[in-house]
């Protein structure tokens, strides 16, 4: 399921040299400790739960509410387990801009060399990227895709788009766990500081439109472009996202016709096809409801908003002999715990219970 959606300011340029080589190695030692203490499976559940995905850049120094959070912790996260993928069972593909195309090949090496089943892997990537960027409506255009997947073929993904009109940015959260469809409520916890409006139509209020839709897949696309000028000559209705140059059909007349020629069985499938993007999924919703009177949902699916502090020099500028020392602590313990030295690991597993405590 989408376990989350963060807001967050668009703000350029990159860590310094210095910051991101102790992100690299105490994220390294993070997560070793995490799947040490309790498996692959928690280490994705953390990393899909945009509260603790935040907290952990507050630890890592960076920005508590920049854009640059996002992309430059899972790019420290990456790096700092290069080499040990095979050893921990965990596995990073993916990044920001050209990286993140590269996700799918990245996928299917790694599964190649563990004799992994990468299909579904590498469908959940698509399928996750597909959603944020055409279902949901948002005005954010996706630039990072990060996919995280362990040997036993559960997975998160951790992506974001830039509104370069507001400056600002949203970072969404998945999690394999508990998947039924792509298509339904994939939320779980959203995180933002704005509330937009926009087409969403992976919400329960969508399910007609979803259904109405998949029919209109099936018609000859003559009959789209037909419906569809009326909708240019209506500028109907007011509330739904229609851009302020009218629809150019002549453009969606290709995709029209490709959707009829596969005859996808399910929203899902429609969603799919190679081709199928925002425009297409907005004018099909258009035609939708003037014709069937279903009208989608257009509420935005954030839901909370949170904050914390680091590198700008906000709650403190950051302490490099303490982060040092923080780095050197874990990992002595880790080595420890795993010659045996389980009192350590239990001293440390038991700040757990401070999670819960209210700061």
């Amino acid at each position: 399921m989408r376990t989350g959606i963060a807001h967050l300011p668009l703000h350029y340029g990159k860590a310094p040299s210095w910051l991101f080589q102790r992100m690299k190695q105490l994220s390294r030692e993070v997560i070793l400790f995490i799947i040490d203490a309790y498996g692959t499976e928690e280490m994705l559940s953390r990393l899909s739960d945009p509260f603790w995905f935040q907290a952990f850049g507050c630890v890592l120094g960076f920005d508590w509410h920049s854009s640059g959070v996002t992309t430059t912790v899972c790019g420290a996260l990456k790096e700092g387990i290069r080499g040990m993928e095979r050893e921990l069972g965990f596995y990073i593909a993916g990044g920001k801009g050209r990286a993140s195309r590269k996700t799918p090949q990245e996928i299917e090496e790694v599964c190649n060399q563990r004799s992994i089943n990468g299909t579904a892997l590498i469908y959940a990537s698509r399928m996750s990227a597909k959603v944020d960027s055409a279902a949901v409506q948002d005005g954010y255009q996706i630039y990072h895709h990060c996919f995280f997947f362990t040997s036993m073929g559960d997975w998160a993904v951790i992506q974001q788009g830039m509104n370069e009109e507001t400056r600002y940015a949203r970072r969404y959260h998945w999690l394999s766990t508990g998947v039924k469809d792509f298509v339904c409520e994939p939320h779980w916890a959203v995180c933002c500081d704005q509330r937009n409006k926009g087409l969403n139509l992976v919400a329960l209020a969508s399910e007609k439109s979803r259904q109405t839709i998949t029919e209109l897949s099936h018609e000859k696309p003559e009959f789209l472009i037909t419906e569809g000028k009326k909708i240019n000559e209506l500028y109907l209705p007011m509330e739904h996202p229609i851009p302020r140059e009218k629809i150019r059909l002549e453009r969606l007349e290709k995709i029209f016709l490709q959707i009829y020629e596969h005859s996808p069985k399910n929203f899902e499938q429609l969603l799919g096809l190679q081709g199928v993007g925002p425009k297409s999924l907005r004018a099909l919703s258009l035609i939708s409801e003037l014709i069937h009177g279903v009208r989608p949902s257009f509420s935005d699916p954030t839901r909370f908003s949170f904050a914390h502090g680091g590198k700008d020099g906000h709650p403190y500028p950051v302490d490099r002999q303490t982060y040092d020392t923080t780095i050197e602590v874990l990992k002595r313990a880790i080595e420890r715990a795993r010659v045996g030295d389980g009192e350590k690991m239990e001293a440390i597993r038991r700040l757990r219970r401070f999670e819960s405590i209210d700061l």
